[in-house]
């Protein structure tokens, strides 16, 4: 979906208090001696009420991050490191990843929902999609079957759908109507956050500007947190407050949303944002990122964009550089890039003030 920022931001949120921490997590594929090392000390930050939009090329481990977060990582993945922090309406903190598993069952779709990306693999195709709404429902509130169902009549009206398709089966609703179906089960229970794993990206052009409009009205009316996944940065910067870039399992640029759109300070960040056309102002040429994503069980020495970045230096190649400050001492900003350390001139396309 080709975007430019739209007058039409998410609301400002007053308070910036953290509801879901991230600290230093590291997954590993691969019980050998040699695994592959797909997150490498990830560490994010989600307040109240934001929108945290998660990009970068497919493989990079967005997802993988989503899944570990929540404990739905599969074999052979293996978390080896890190804490994921929820902390509650009530101020408690807890770490997801150090729960019991009927804390964990709890704590799923009540505090932290997750909306998968293929919703028709997502849903169960031999029950109407009523019913599998209302036995989560039940699955964690004592509620009769027709409370549950009411309830799923009115999560289905809130995302735009006529409660009579209650009875109707995942084959006998559109792309676009099972993934809003996803998007009612995740809310039914009011969870806290929100965690969608590009959830628009099997869906038309006209069906992702409904289904992001969705979201945004939903956010605005109960308040929920999201972390929005996908490797599509012209739609982040349509719903995003903030914007996390990945590359070989790394955040390598964390900034505002309108940041990275008007002055991205990566070398990755520019290319991706220059990878898609915009529909206003002068035009332009588009240009690709030459090569292809490392290969995650041999990274090179250094920092993994070198092989594709057009600034690369001897020092890239020393040294694995750390997320930190930008070479302006932007508030609110991190990038992780030697060119931003002091030692070499930033060049003029991403020293833009």
């Amino acid at each position: 979906m080709t975007a430019t920022v739209s007058d039409r931001r998410p609301p400002a949120v007053p308070e910036r208090t953290p509801v879901l921490e991230i600290e230093n997590l590291s997954v590993d594929y691969g019980y050998d001696d040699d695994p592959a090392h797909v997150l490498r000390g990830v560490s994010l930050t989600l307040h109240r009420g934001e929108v945290l939009g998660l990009a970068g090329e497919s493989g990079c481990g967005k997802s993988t991050l989503a899944y570990a977060a929540t404990r739905l990582l599969p074999p052979p993945g293996l978390v080896t490191g890190g804490r994921v922090m929820f902390t509650d309406r009530d101020g408690s903190r807890s770490d997801v990843l150090a729960l019991s598993d009927a804390e964990l069952r709890a704590a799923r779709w009540q505090d932290v929902a997750i909306v998968f990306q293929g919703a028709m693999n997502s849903l169960n195709p031999v029950f109407r999609v009523g019913r599998q709404i209302a036995d989560g429902i039940r699955a964690h509130r004592s509620v009769g079957r027709r409370e549950a169902l009411d309830r799923a009549a009115e999560l289905l009206e809130m995302v735009g759908i006529s409660p009579d398709r209650l009875r109707d089966y995942p084959h006998q609703l559109s792309g676009g109507m099972r993934q809003r179906v996803m998007i009612a089960m995740a809310l039914a229970l009011e969870p806290q956050v929100l965690l969608m794993d590009e959830p628009t990206t099997a869906l038309d052009v006209v069906m992702q500007r409904q289904i992001v409009e969705q979201i945004a009205e939903l956010r605005e009316r109960l308040g929920f947190a999201v972390v929005f996944i996908t490797h599509d940065v012209s739609l982040l910067i349509e719903m995003a407050d903030r914007i996390a870039i990945m590359y070989a399992g790394e955040i390598v640029e964390d900034a505002p949303a309108r940041e990275i759109y008007q002055r991205p300070r990566h070398p990755y960040s520019s290319a991706l944002l220059h990878s898609f056309p915009p529909l206003r102002g002068a035009r332009r040429e588009l240009s690709g990122i030459p090569g292809a994503p490392p290969n995650m069980a041999h990274l090179p020495t250094g920092c993994p964009f070198v092989p594709r970045c057009p600034h690369a230096a001897d020092a890239c190649r020393a040294g694995r550089p750390t997320l930190g400050p930008t070479a302006f001492a932007e508030a609110g900003r991190s990038v992780a890039c030697t060119l931003h350390d002091g030692a070499r001139e930033v060049p003029q396309e991403l020293a833009q003030r």
